[in-house]
Formats: structure tokens, C-alpha cells, sequence
């Protein structure tokens, strides 16, 4: 059993406020039947792709709500319908934000604003996105427990195929200048609405020089630092991804903890992805949460610590040939994680 974190006092019972949660889609009756028999009462909903138009309405978003609400689902949160992870390489997408293209940057802030406000019309209380350019970089997959494998990153492997993407070369500064323009925009109609804005990190952390000529700033824990503080706001804050965090780090099984009391005091933290690793900055492999370096008992702990109250949902899962949707995985880790905020909620 871990050892107590600082700020746990004996014979002091404090109750743990986070809830088990997933964002797997789509959000049809199926999937939500699949949460609820495994204990997931809280969610990431996706409605119908709103296509060309950039945004969901009211109607679409309440209609989600109440199809989750027949089976006991809550959604807590969606995702913008662009700025996901990667857009760049997408020949559909909606690029103009993080590519700094004025005045198209400025017509997709507006579908942001329309969905802010049609989220809080609808009684939805939480947006997730991406401000990045390059997708999710991984070199393979190594082989883990029972046949499966896991997805996998090594930075000496890594190939930078094209060297430069169509962004081009993207500096810090460059990065910084998009990332505020944004925030400035979005952060002041987010707190009107009282919608709370989830920003996830750079996965994984890369090389201050950059790669494939972009510099993606949110994969350091300084750079995130920096990111929550730009337009300081109640609702402006963090898609907690711990198993991205902990790819930042040397040593993720000693540092992850103060990272999380960094943010959760703060309340900078709106929702996390509770997913493990083996290994360390530019060398990793994403695993089940019970065998990585984090100690998962102690970070809970840490989370209920700093009083966090919204959901903590696993993230990528180990891939096997007879699990190919990866629901096994996931029932695995829904019970791992309700077992853990059931345990914590116990302790003083």
C-alpha cells in the first residue's frame, strides 16, 4: 500500500469528489448501455459530426444529454468540433487557428463562441480541444502481458517524415502568439457562459528545436505552467492527460505528484486521462494502469488531496487481436479506477 501523501490527516475523513468517466464514442444507446453496466455514470459525449458547419446546436446537444440521461449518464463534457490533435495532416480540417490565418482564425473562434454558448443552453458544462498542430506521435508498438502490445514512442527512432509539414516552420514565439490570440478571444465569452474550457498537452513531449519544424510549446510541464496563465479564469484550464504529463518527465514515478498538486490547487485541472506508462521523456510505452512507473494508488490519493471533482476516464488502451474495439481494456481499467476512487474515499 502507498504511503499517505502530505495533507492526509489521521482521523480527518475527507471525501473523494472525482468520478469514473470515459470520452469512447460514438455516443450511441449501445456504448451507453456498455458505461453503465460497468459503472460509468459520467462522460464525454460526441453528437452527430455538425460537418462544414463547425458547430453543434442546441438541439443536437440536448438531445445528447437526454439520450445519455434515460441510462443514467451524465455528459460532463465534449469536444470542440475542430482543433483536435493533429489537424494539420487533415485535408478536411480547420486549420486557421493554429496555423495563425487571419481572417479565417477569426471566423472559427466565432463557431467556438456558438458552441460555448449552445453548450450552456443545453446544460452541458465542459468543452474539450486541442491547440496543436502535429498529431499523436508514436514509432510502434512493443509487446506486453497476454499477447497484447502497447502503443510505443522512442525519440531515437522517431523519422520527421516530411521534415517540415504545411505549417511550416513554427517557433515558440510563433506558437505562443497563436495559443493567445485564442485564449484572449475564447477564455472571456467561456467565463460568461460558465463553461469550463479543457486544453490537452503536446503528446509526447518533443525536443526544444522542435520537430518537423514546429515547436509544440504544451509538452513541457513549464509550458503548461505558462498556458493557465495566460487570461487567468476559473474556467480556463487543463484536459489532464496524466500519462502525456508523466511522457514530459525524467522520472514520471517520483515527479507526476507534484504535477498534479501543482494544478489541482490551483484548480486548473477539468478533466483527466488516467493512463500509465513504462519509461521516461522520448523513450515509453503505454501500459495497463496497474504495471507502469506511476504508483496509481498514490496518485488517486493526490487527486482527492486537492479536492479535484470531475471525472478521471482511461485514455489509450493496450490493443490485442480478440479485443480489436478494446472494450476488454477498457471494462479492465473502468474497474481498476472505481475500485481506486471507492478505496481513497475510505481512507482519513
Amino acid at each position: 500500500m502507498a504511503a499517505l501523501p502530505a495533507g492526509f490527516a489521521a482521523g480527518v475523513r475527507k471525501r473523494a469528489l472525482m468520478k469514473l468517466g470515459c470520452q469512447s464514442g460514438p455516443t450511441t444507446d449501445r456504448m451507453l448501455q456498455f458505461f453503465k453496466r460497468h459503472g460509468v455514470s459520467n462522460i464525454c459525449g460526441y453528437p452527430p459530426d455538425p460537418g462544414a458547419r463547425g458547430y453543434w446546436t442546441v438541439e443536437e446537444l440536448t438531445q445528447l444529454r437526454e439520450r445519455a440521461e434515460r441510462h443514467g449518464v451524465s455528459v460532463d463534457l465534449v469536444p470542440l468540433p475542430f482543433l483536435s490533435s493533429g489537424h494539420i495532416l487533415d485535408a478536411q480540417a480547420r486549420p486557421a487557428i493554429m496555423l495563425g490565418e487571419s481572417p479565417q482564425r477569426d471566423r472559427d473562434i466565432e463557431d467556438v463562441h456558438r458552441t460555448i454558448r449552445n453548450c450552456a443552453a443545453a446544460g452541458i458544462p465542459a468543452i474539450k480541444y486541442y491547440l496543436a498542430l502535429l498529431p499523436v506521435l508514436r514509432t510502434g508498438r512493443t509487446l506486453g502481458r497476454g499477447g497484447v502490445t502497447y502503443s510505443t514512442w522512442r525519440l531515437a527512432e522517431a523519422k520527421q517524415d516530411p521534415p517540415l509539414t504545411r505549417a511550416g516552420k513554427v517557433t515558440a514565439d510563433m506558437m505562443w502568439e497563436r495559443i493567445t490570440y485564442f485564449l484572449e478571444r475564447v477564455v472571456p465569452v467561456a467565463e460568461e457562459y460558465k463553461i469550463r474550457l479543457a486544453c490537452h498537452p503536446h503528446d509526447p513531449g518533443l525536443p526544444p528545436e522542435g520537430f518537423q519544424g514546429i515547436d509544440h510549446v504544451l509538452g513541457t510541464v513549464e509550458g503548461l505552467k505558462r498556458f493557465v496563465s495566460i487570461k487567468e479564469s476559473p474556467y480556463h484550464g487543463l484536459n489532464f492527460c496524466q500519462g502525456t504529463v508523466c511522457e514530459m518527465l525524467q522520472d514520471p514515478g517520483k515527479g507526476i505528484f507534484d504535477v498534479i498538486r501543482y494544478f489541482g490547487t490551483r484548480k486548473k485541472i477539468f478533466n483527466v486521462h488516467f493512463r500509465n506508462i513504462r519509461g521516461k521523456r522520448d523513450n515509453f510505452q503505454e501500459v495497463y494502469p496497474d504495471e507502469g512507473e506511476v504508483d496509481f494508488v498514490k496518485a488517486m490519493m493526490v487527486y482527492k488531496e486537492v479536492e479535484y471533482p470531475y471525472m478521471i476516464m482511461p485514455d489509450h488502451v493496450p490493443y490485442h487481436k480478440d479485443d480489436p474495439g478494446g472494450l476488454q481494456a477498457f471494462a479492465f481499467a473502468y474497474g481498476y479506477i472505481r475500485a481506486l476512487i471507492q478505496a481513497v474515499d475510505q481512507l482519513a
